[in-house]
């Protein structure tokens, strides 16, 4: 009788825990879901990041347009970014916004009587929906991409 129940006891022993074939199965399938969800991950944060440079361009343009109904012109530059755009006591933007990623300003150029304007920020996404047509680009030289987004006065 005692036999009989030390040979079950040891089986229930080897019986209990993973071989190391089923573990060595279930580690690669962790790391091959999580190969992939890391990927799409640094896609969404990379079009967060275009969506607020967007987001950045427009609050830049409407601060534009309140300076031209007031002044006649456009800024001619536009503060960098960081710095207010002030006229007087007239404040257009507490803060002009710098690029998420490393920042740069956003490229501002503008005609020389101040009547035309173009605010350019380069883009992350090279599948982004709103990106320009355009062949040739400011941002070939950022090494991040060549693709950009351009607003322009209305």
């Amino acid at each position: 009788m005692i036999q009989k129940s030390k040979i079950k006891n040891q089986k229930s022993k080897l019986q209990r825990g993973f071989t190391l074939i089923e573990l060595l199965i279930v580690i690669s399938i962790i790391g091959i879901l999580a190969t992939l969800l890391m990927a799409n991950f640094v896609g969404v944060r990379q079009r967060g990041r275009d969506g607020q440079r967007k987001s950045d361009l427009r609050q830049i343009q409407s601060a534009l347009e309140l300076y031209r109904a007031d002044q006649g012109s456009y800024p001619n530059p536009l503060p960098d970014c960081g710095a207010s755009l002030v006229v007087g006591s007239s404040t257009y933007m507490q803060k002009i916004p710098c690029d998420p990623i490393n920042s740069s300003p956003y490229l501002y150029a503008y005609s020389s009587n101040g009547t035309t304007y173009a605010i350019i920020a380069c883009l992350e996404n090279v599948n982004d929906s709103q990106k320009d047509t355009t062949s040739v680009s400011p941002c070939d030289t950022s090494g991040v991409s060549n693709t950009s987004f351009t607003l322009q006065n209305p």
